[in-house]
């Protein structure tokens, strides 16, 4: 196998797609990023092989660029305690790059944002390649498309000097970044093209058709969001699902009362009682049958206009999160319909 990175859509079987590669034999290190998708891994592999192989190794990204990379590379130059997950004190932006203080705080514990740059100012990136190559013959990032600052450089530079690597991910389910430090890679995902440019010169092959249609969702909502938003996605099923948009106060509060119904509000979900999430929150999540999506006020006005291609990325990013939860009808209610059931 290659140096792969493969862009997929919501509910393409991005996960399946890395379990399948896995058996009993296998000598396989999976990395993801959050720790939903890090136990959802785990258990994927449990249900297919019985148990984890000896060989195979999951790890949330921070574990692995720290208890992997950093502590057996480094750990007798940098006497670190821990990670600390806050941001770096501003201060530390002036310092030079070989100073500790760059990247530990007062207790010795290495800023999250910095473990990455840590290891790459030290020189030690063509030894932590070795190791990972020494013990795995299969390397496979899950979630690439929440890698940010820092961490994405990491993955680029990782690339050299691996034979098989596979990252997996969706572009417009970032929602988030594993980390921010100044002006670091800040704008890689506010285009596709710069994105996936920087990935390729890295020495990654693109791939765009592999995990192109979804299951999870029907021709109907893969429709509405490629001409909605322009973010394209197809459906593997050839069913025909409903896209509703609730204007009356009767209808908004039977579903906002119907169980079975996920309420999915931009933010503020927890001061609405009920089955209720926000729409970032929902990412990975594969559980929904009808879906209720509140639309904010902004959000609203550029879905009258016919205009949601023209929300702000991360805004879209998360509407797009929302409405692909859906793997039956999606009722879009505006916000001002349920107002009187905010706390």
């Amino acid at each position: 196998m290659d140096k792969r990175v493969v862009l997929a859509v919501a509910g393409s079987g991005k996960t399946s797609h890395i379990i399948n590669k896995i058996d009993e034999s296998s000598r396989a290190l999976i990395v993801t990023y959050t720790e939903n998708n890090y136990k959802n891994i785990k258990s994927r592999i449990m249900d297919k092989v019985g148990f984890i192989p000896a060989g195979v190794r999951v790890h949330t990204y921070f574990n692995f660029i720290y208890s992997f990379c950093l502590k057996p590379l480094l750990g007798n130059k940098i006497k670190s305690k821990g990670i600390n997950w806050d941001m770096p004190l501003s201060f530390t932006l002036k310092l030079n790059r070989n100073d500790p203080k760059f990247y530990l705080d007062g207790h010795n514990r290495l800023y999250h944002n910095r473990i990455a740059k840590l290891l790459d100012q030290y020189g030690v990136m063509h030894e932590v390649s070795e190791r990972v190559e020494k013990y795995f013959d299969l390397v496979c990032f899950d979630e690439v498309q929440d890698f940010g600052g820092h961490d994405f450089n990491f993955i680029c530079k990782l690339s050299p000097n691996i034979e098989s690597l596979l990252l997996v991910g969706d572009f417009f389910q970032h929602t988030f970044d594993t980390s921010r430090d100044g002006n670091v890679n800040s704008n890689i995902h506010k285009n596709l093209d710069t994105y996936t440019q920087k990935l390729t010169q890295a020495g990654y092959t693109l791939d765009t058709e592999l995990l192109s249609h979804s299951y999870r969702c029907s021709p109907t909502t893969c429709s509405f969001v490629s001409e909605s938003t322009g973010i394209k996605i197809q459906s593997h099923r050839d069913d025909e699902t409903k896209i509703q948009l609730v204007q009356s106060a009767k209808l908004a509060d039977e579903i906002f009362y119907d169980e079975n119904i996920v309420k999915l509000f931009f933010k503020d979900s927890k001061r609405y009682c009920g089955f209720t999430e926000n729409w970032g929150a929902t990412k990975g999540l594969d559980c929904y049958s009808d879906v209720c999506i509140v639309l904010n006020p902004t959000t609203l006005q550029h879905y009258k206009k016919n205009k949601l291609n023209e929300l702000a990325p991360q805004t879209k990013n998360k509407f797009y999160v929302a409405c692909t939860r859906a793997k039956r009808n999606i009722f879009l209610v505006p916000e001002s319909l349920y107002r009187h059931h905010k706390q």
